[in-house]
């Protein structure tokens, strides 16, 4: 049994999801992994992290400018799901009732830097009701999200309510994501693959069903191998790298494709190197990550989508 096969059995279902709502799980994991495991996650959540930093400026397609830009790129391409906040859903949701969405439950932006303060980034909402939010409603919520940002001083506190999500997203039926970025005076590396590796079992440990990671570097640069330790910490919750800043498209599918096919990652995160391109770009990008993150397309397969 591959581990792919383990992922997708009836029988793999988090122990505190109750009886009654395994079915509710099985159908919202394996509805955004394809059967496959696999998660390819469509993030939307720097809106309110990075300002409007990433959205307006040189490089950037002028469609990025408007939120609705995000929620038509998730419309009509192929997705996992889409992560952003429940105020920007509840703005353009309805609009989009077919989208699988997840719910990202904490943000802070970046105008005070990590220098000036270790980050702290606080839970605005419940899965409860996260919960009511999608049955009056109506949409397809799969999934919660929450960043954890350890080594920072206010660990402790983001630890506790991570836990709690992830809990009250299983009891829900709901699977939960926790992006896991190191960060603070007590973090000199960010990208250090050791450090990453205890990120994603600090994930394991409050038990996520995927942990968003920095990309594992040395010297800058990303080698498959990295991620051995990575994904062995992290176990049987799925490892995704994040998407970074937008580049060359060859060179970041390949990296993502040795990512997933070589290194062992169970999905992928990406933000910015889908959704500041036009809309049409960011649709052909977006299918092209899906087909390497769950349709086992070569890197050359995947660039003739472009």
């Amino acid at each position: 049994m591959n581990h792919t096969d383990q992922i997708t059995e009836d029988h793999f279902i988090p122990a505190d999801v109750p009886h009654d709502k395994t079915d509710t799980f099985k159908n919202n994991f394996n509805g955004a992994t394809g059967n496959t495991g696999r998660l390819m996650l469509f993030a939307g959540d720097q809106k309110l992290e990075h300002c409007n930093n990433d959205f307006y400026g040189q490089g950037i397609s002028p469609d990025d400018a408007d939120p609705r830009h995000l929620f038509q790129i998730a419309s009509e391409a192929h997705i996992g799901v889409f992560a952003t906040q429940l105020g920007l859903m509840s703005r353009y949701a309805l609009q989009y009732p077919d989208v699988p969405y997840l719910v990202k439950l904490n943000s802070k932006t970046n105008l005070v830097s990590f220098k000036q303060r270790d980050p702290l980034s606080r839970a605005w909402f419940t899965v409860d009701q996260v919960v009511k939010f999608a049955e009056s409603t109506g949409l397809k919520i799969a999934g919660v999200g929450y960043t954890v940002y350890p080594g920072s001083d206010y660990e402790a506190e983001m630890l506790k309510e991570a836990a709690q999500i992830v809990h009250q997203a299983h009891l829900n039926g709901l699977f939960a994501v926790l992006w896991m970025y190191p960060k603070g005076k007590a973090v000199s590396d960010e990208h250090d693959p050791h450090l990453i590796a205890g990120a994603a079992g600090i994930g394991a440990c409050l038990g996520a069903d995927f942990v968003k990671l920095k990309v594992p570097e040395k010297n800058g640069e990303f080698n498959p191998d990295m991620m051995n330790e990575i994904v062995a910490a992290a176990g049987n919750t799925g490892v995704l790298c994040e998407g970074g800043t937008k580049e060359n498209e060859t060179l970041f599918l390949q990296q993502l494709h040795d990512q997933i096919h070589l290194g062992g990652a169970r999905g992928s995160g990406t933000g910015r190197n889908i959704h500041q391109r036009s809309l049409q770009d960011s649709i052909k990008m977006a299918n092209a990550i899906h087909a390497i993150t769950l349709e086992n397309k070569t890197v050359e397969e995947a660039v003739q989508i472009l």
